[in-house]
């Protein structure tokens, strides 16, 4: 009995939710904001007062004019280069790239703005805010999962560098569904493969998840994939000693009742064989 199974992109919670959390992140910056000067327009390039032009920036994107704030935090920084307000300005010329949707564009600044400023008191907001400009970036499984893999180290740096900071949970929590997607890429690949009768191909793919995406929700199929794949192949042992992982480990789970009924209801719990890849997977804890 086979069943298949879907992913959903990490990003299907869409992009509504998106502005609220880091525009929080942002209290700090904004708190710096001057309020605007009023006056009549000065002329492209003219040098301004810096206060004015990142102010100008600011009622830009108070008012979600995302293109216009880029162009005006990028002024403050080219006018006023030396100044406290550049350094605010590059990170918040990725802030409005973010928002816009130009994430290319807002990765650029931060790994700009990460290299000049190490030390900066709002490093880990750029590091986080790099994170998420890959991760909102994540795509259905049936694409190419680079983007993914990028997002998922990018938060493993927020978590692993600032373990402390108000950023740390939500990138964990976004760890778990990257790795999710990562493995529903690797469980489509070794369907496809076992759907052709690869099955060697397919046992590859399916061992890859549950040796490195062991706490997905994944793992279940792919044990009962690779009962499956060496049924197939006539590796009988193999294929009792997965069933008996799965059952070890989910025993209420409607695979491991399927991988059962494969095997005809033999005694699983008698075939740990800890000479196989798949015996130190025994005592997984879950």
């Amino acid at each position: 009995m086979t069943r298949s199974t879907t992913t959903a992109s990490p990003n299907a919670s869409g992009s509504n939710r998106r502005g609220r959390g880091l525009r929080a992140g942002l209290i700090g910056l904004l708190a710096l904001g001057l309020v605007a000067c009023s006056g009549d327009e000065e002329p492209e390039y003219v040098e301004r007062p810096v206060e004015e032009l990142y102010n100008e920036a600011m009622d830009q994107l108070e008012v979600d004019n995302f293109e216009a704030a880029v162009l005006a935090f990028e002024e403050v920084d080219r006018q006023h280069p030396y100044s406290v307000w550049a350094t605010k300005a590059q990170l918040m010329t990725a802030y409005a790239n973010y928002l816009a949707d130009n994430y290319d564009e807002a990765i650029i600044s931060l790994d700009r703005f990460i290299n000049l400023h190490p030390g900066n008191r709002d490093i880990a907001y750029a590091y986080y805010l790099r994170a998420i400009s890959y991760y909102e970036q994540i795509v259905d499984v049936q694409r190419d999962q680079r983007v993914t893999e990028l997002a998922l180290n990018a938060l493993q740096q927020v978590v692993q560098r600032f373990p402390t900071s108000e950023f740390a949970r939500d990138a964990a929590l976004k760890i778990d569904l990257t790795k999710d997607h990562l493995a529903g890429k690797e469980m489509e690949i070794g369907r496809f493969y076992q759907a052709r009768d690869e099955h060697f191909a397919s046992i590859n793919r399916f061992k890859t998840v549950i040796e490195q995406y062991q706490t997905t929700t994944h793992v279940p199929e792919a044990l009962h994939r690779l009962v499956e794949s060496y049924l197939a192949l006539g590796v009988t042992q193999e294929a009792q000693m997965a069933a008996a992982v799965l059952g070890h480990n989910f025993p209420g789970s409607d695979w491991y009742r399927d991988s059962y009924a494969l095997l005809e209801g033999r005694d699983l719990a008698e075939e740990r064989d800890d000479r196989s890849w798949l015996g130190a997977a025994w005592n997984w804890i879950f």
